[in-house]
């Protein structure tokens, strides 16, 4: 009877494994023949002019999307102004206030109820709150519907990064009569320095290819952006409308923009990655 319980774990633990690996190898395979598509199809059509360059009408050649990848820029500079001090603050309330309150498991709660809603129910709420009362679409309302798509995604990644700074670096500085909002910024911060930048990073990378939410708010536009009071063009919507379209080079743009916030994600998470890297050695 043991032996015959004991072989049967041993195969069903060689069963499990290797059902994970093969989800693993599934789940690697279709990225990497996502990320060959983009560069293949994008890859030939990016080019200079494209990012400086506006849109051109309906069914004319030539043309960019300048104009949306400016407009994203100024939404998620936006949104990174209003989502990042959030998050941080309640990821700090949670990690060094909070504790086990009713508080703080309420705000972890509605964190992850948060993190889970689909975003199009966040533009739908902002267009709603915002937009129906301003009577136009604006630039504004994309930033505020793409900084609550950050927050508990920053709130609750910070949370958990702050709660692994060790107890003793808090303690030793209170025991010198460091006030606690001194050892909060100036030293767990600096020891947790490197996590809260992934966080930040992992919440801009999150919202950065978001169009429902910019469909309800911010819609789109075929001008350059000088103001976000308007609707105001970016990149996400201007993927989805141009690979809609019937249009043979709208549809070749699609991809070149699609390449472009591919490669700006990417550049982004391993440059700061390197600089952290740097400043550690």
């Amino acid at each position: 009877m043991k032996c015959s319980s004991a072989k049967r774990r041993r195969l069903t633990d060689l069963a499990v494994r290797l059902f994970a690996q093969v989800a693993s190898l599934l789940a690697l395979g279709a990225l990497v023949w996502i990320l060959f598509e983009v560069l293949r199809r994008g890859g030939s059509a990016l080019s200079l002019s494209l990012l400086t360059k506006g849109p051109t009408p309906p069914g004319v050649p030539g043309g960019g999307f300048g104009n949306a990848v400016l407009g994203s820029l100024l939404m998620t500079f936006l949104a990174t102004v209003i989502g990042v001090p959030l998050g941080l603050l309640a990821g700090i309330y949670l990690a060094e206030y909070g504790g086990g309150s009713k508080l703080a498991d309420l705000i972890r709660l509605g964190a992850n109820i948060l993190m889970g809603v689909p975003s199009i129910i966040v533009g739908v709420f902002v267009y709603a709150v915002l937009v129906v009362p301003m009577g136009h679409f604006t630039g504004y309302a994309g930033a505020i519907s793409l900084a609550i798509i950050m927050f508990p995604v920053i709130a609750r990644s910070s949370g958990d990064i702050l709660a692994l700074v060790p107890a003793s670096l808090r303690e030793a500085a209170l025991a010198l009569g460091v006030p606690r909002w001194r050892v909060t910024l100036g030293i767990v911060f600096r020891a947790a320095k490197s996590g809260l930048i992934t966080a930040c990073l992992l919440a801009v990378a999150r919202i950065s290819g978001e169009t429902a939410p910019l469909l309800f708010t911010a819609l789109n536009s075929p001008y350059w952006p000088t103001t976000l009071n308007g609707p105001t063009a970016n990149l996400t919507v201007t993927i989805f409308n141009y690979a809609m379209s019937p249009y043979e080079d709208w549809k070749n743009q699609a991809w070149a923009a699609s390449l472009l916030i591919m490669l700006g994600v990417l550049v982004l998470a391993k440059g700061t990655r390197f600089l952290l890297a740097r400043r550690r050695d």
